[in-house]
């Protein structure tokens, strides 16, 4: 794994020759070694088409481009940072929650509705994450963003998860998600527990919670 943990805020990068990783501009702590930071105008990876595509979607976050011999320290803003390592499956997750990723990572950008119909953009809109999300596809570890430290909690066949939207980070593997609800004749007269919708998931994977309801 190219990413260690220094402690819950802080991670550290080891950057090889002919590697490449890619980071949030403004997301160096400080570095050793001969490295070189360059501003990523296309946003990170896929060519010119996939940076019009993120930019249209509005998940194109400022990135920039590591590359050299030496090891870097990253952290913004004293958020929680989570570690996660992909093998070979797809991780969703929004574009300003990306700290850093390794440049053997695909980049793309989902369209909300390709999972769950239409109550994908509806859940886009409820959770203020709009209708696109941020795909990392391939073997690589991914730096990830979180308020108050993040949980794992796994995803099994038949047994689903349901989550906050508020406290959702990401998810991985072969899942699907919905916007469930729970409205009923309480949450009319103002007596309900505040938990009316829930996001859904379910299938092989995991989900990503954060320890707040606040997003980034």
């Amino acid at each position: 794994m190219t990413f260690t943990e220094i402690n819950s805020k802080m991670i550290q990068a080891t950057v090889m020759p002919g590697q490449r990783l890619y980071s949030q501009r403004g997301a160096m702590l400080a570095y050793k070694g001969d490295v070189s930071f360059t501003p990523n105008i296309q946003g990170g990876q896929g060519g010119v088409m996939s940076m019009i595509g993120r930019r249209v979607a509005n998940e194109a976050t400022p990135l920039m481009t590591v590359e050299g011999s030496g090891t870097v320290m990253f952290g913004h803003g004293g958020h929680h940072i989570q570690i996660i390592e992909l093998t070979g499956d797809t991780l969703y997750v929004e574009a300003d929650r990306l700290l850093a990723f390794e440049g053997t990572l695909q980049q793309g950008t989902m369209f909300m509705g390709s999972q769950g119909g239409v109550m994908g953009m509806v859940r886009g809109q409820v959770t203020g994450q709009g209708l696109f999300t941020t795909t990392l596809q391939g073997r690589g570890a991914v730096a990830v963003m979180a308020h108050g430290g993040v949980f794992e909690v796994p995803i099994t066949p038949g047994r689903p998860v349901h989550v906050d939207p508020q406290a959702y980070v990401a998810h991985h593997g072969d899942v699907r998600n919905k916007l469930s609800t729970a409205l009923g004749w309480r949450d009319m007269v103002g007596r309900g527990s505040g938990e009316a919708f829930q996001l859904e998931l379910s299938g092989s994977g995991a989900v990503y919670v954060q320890a707040s309801e606040e997003k980034l």
